[in-house]
């Protein structure tokens, strides 16, 4: 592993010291590949159009996350801005100098990649979700179309990939064998998805099950092996230890902190697909034109990034998950029931009071 890492970290200065006049644009890249974002942008967007598709994203999504989070637990890989500072195989005074920026300091073990890993999962979902819409038409034109969209989706998957890619191993998050591995695992699991219609018909108490089933077998997990004098959470004091900037430690990025947040996510997604409000609401898009799911679109995405000003204290960890848990479960409430509802009710208020 040593060969590996010394030859990531090649990789990291060479793109640190070429590509520096990029870091706005990798920077931007790193955004998009935030797991975070398939929740705050691409859920709400992908489930007012199809509401299919919005509920597998959300499905591939958790699980994916749960999978990342078991993997890293059980590889123990290290990250580059630490593993330099730690490794034995450099002489003295020959430490190679690696760059930090805010968002480098992130406290999980590094392998697989994360962002790498969430970003591959939901496009995948997403490219293939858009290619299923195929034509009644079976001419030829209309199978030269349908290879011209194949082509071009999938260029726009595996270049957003790199990207997300090149910009995790350039921030000195990842080394390149974590982002490779976190695209492949991204892929197997949305795939896996493609095969598993049953998430659709899922009942609340399917959702209560799976909640129960992802937390406590990572809490299990990590109790386990806690009582083997195996600490999970090794990584953190490394983060604190050797990141440039104490400011750039968040606890957000912790273990933990995913697994709240995405047991939150589909716990929400439960009870707003199972709520009367959302009953009401199907049964009303039937009689509205395209402008009540752009307008659910709009306010959904309005709505929750004014959810990024809402700071959840960080002084206690165990409110800190509670609050986290509760404002994750608020985001599909918001997306499926809440806002739909209020907007069905505006626009019945509305048509009643025209002449």
């Amino acid at each position: 592993m040593d060969l590996l890492h010394s030859n990531g970290v090649l990789i990291i200065q060479h793109l640190q010291k070429y590509y520096r006049s990029y870091w706005s644009f990798l920077n931007f890249m790193s955004h998009v590949g935030d797991p975070r974002n398939i929740f705050l942008v691409y859920f709400p967007l992908w489930f007012q159009v199809n509401p299919v598709v919005g509920t597998k994203m959300i499905w591939v999504a958790v699980i994916g996350d749960w999978l990342n989070l078991i993997f890293k637990w059980i590889l123990f890989g290290h990250r580059p801005y630490w593993w330099v500072q730690e490794t034995m195989i450099y002489p003295n005074r020959s430490i190679p100098c690696l760059e930090q920026f805010p968002i480098t300091c992130e406290t999980g073990p590094g392998s697989p990649s994360g962002h790498a890993m969430g970003s591959s999962c939901v496009w995948y979902v997403m490219v293939s979700a858009a290619l299923s819409y195929r034509s009644r038409r079976k001419d030829k034109s209309a199978i030269t179309l349908h290879r011209l969209a194949w082509s071009f989706l999938w260029s726009i998957f595996w270049i957003i990939q790199i990207s997300v890619c090149v910009s995790r191993v350039f921030m000195a998050t990842h080394f390149p064998h974590q982002v490779i591995l976190g695209v492949i695992a991204g892929m197997l699991v949305a795939e896996a998805f493609e095969h598993t219609p049953s998430v659709q018909t899922a009942t609340l108490k399917t959702y209560m099950k799976a909640n129960m089933f992802l937390f406590f077998s990572a809490l299990g997990f990590y109790l386990v092996l806690k009582l083997i004098d195996i600490d999970l959470l090794w990584s953190v004091p490394k983060a604190k230890k050797w990141c440039a900037n104490p400011e750039w430690v968040n606890i957000d990025t912790t273990p933990f902190a995913g697994l709240v947040r995405n047991v939150g996510i589909l716990f929400g997604l439960g009870l707003s697909i199972h709520s009367e409000m959302f009953i009401v609401n199907s049964k009303a898009q039937r009689g509205y034109k395209g402008s009540f799911r752009i307008l659910c679109t709009a306010a959904s995405l309005a709505t929750l990034q004014l959810y990024g000003f809402i700071k959840i204290p960080t002084h206690t960890e165990y409110v800190f998950y509670i609050l986290s848990f509760c404002k994750s479960a608020a985001i599909p409430l918001t997306v499926v029931a809440l806002i739909p509802y209020c907007i069905h009710v505006l626009m019945k208020a509305t048509q009643k009071n025209l002449p």
